[in-house]
């Protein structure tokens, strides 16, 4: 089952229950249905996921406070994995800001998330965190890194992005993701949480189908492409992709 509870201003949470065939949606706010949502889990006796999105802004507060109420009313309606987007930390307004926001993994921003988890008692899939590598001092650069942690907050996976979005974008210019970011390494072994095996993988990832089988080989049950796309970049990526 699958719903939606919207939360003003350009923000909503959706619920589903993995392994439940999905009727195509023509449009991604459809009739919130709450108390349906509620009752899902119990009902296809699998467990249920929350999917949160939102609008980030250069302020990291307040982006933390409008993920965290998302994450409590999910932990409510007794969801066990919750996925937030690529750039849930913050979006800047330009590369600088970008590299000046950025934390370590073991920075502040992350400890109130693991925090978070601990208290919803439930998985949290940060879905692209602005990292400050072991490499920063060398490379002035920082990693697109999807960070999953477990129902005590403990970090149970790390996968930075491999494939860097460098696209020209009609009537916009260029977007050089690689300026400030550098490639992760490699892929993310899936990881056993309480909704099946999670692979990792992050936005511009979905165009590259060698990445989404090999983790599917690996036994993934859920591959995941949080995203921050922009209104050129979204429908040129994902219709085609999923159309």
């Amino acid at each position: 089952m699958l719903g939606f509870i919207t939360r003003p201003p350009h923000r909503f949470l959706s619920l589903l229950c993995p392994g439940l065939r999905i009727p195509r949606l023509s449009v991604p706010c459809a009739q919130p249905r709450p108390r349906a949502m509620a009752i899902s889990s119990s009902s296809c006796k699998l467990p249920l996921v929350a999917v949160c999105q939102v609008t980030s802004t250069p302020d990291k507060q307040q982006n933390f406070k409008t993920c965290a109420e998302l994450v409590r009313e999910a932990a409510r309606l007794g969801a066990c994995l919750v996925f937030l987007p690529e750039a849930f930390d913050f979006i800047a307004r330009d590369p600088a800001e970008t590299l000046r926001l950025s934390e370590p993994l073991g920075g502040r921003l992350l400890e109130e998330y693991t925090r978070l988890a601990r208290e919803c008692g439930l998985w949290l899939s940060l879905g692209g965190f602005h990292e400050r590598g072991q490499d920063w001092e060398q490379t002035q650069k920082i990693y697109n890194c999807h960070v999953l942690l477990n129902s005590k907050g403990a970090v149970v996976a790390t996968y930075r992005k491999t494939h860097l979005c460098d696209v020209e974008i009609p009537g916009q210019g260029p977007m050089c993701e690689s300026n400030s970011t550098m490639p992760g390494p490699s892929l993310e072994s899936p990881v056993s949480t309480p909704a099946g095996k999670v692979g990792l993988a992050v936005c511009y990832d979905m165009r590259f189908p060698e990445l989404s089988l090999a983790l599917a080989q690996a036994g993934a049950e859920i591959l995941t492409y949080p995203s921050a796309f922009g209104s050129v970049t979204g429908p040129a990526h994902w219709e085609p992709v999923f159309s």
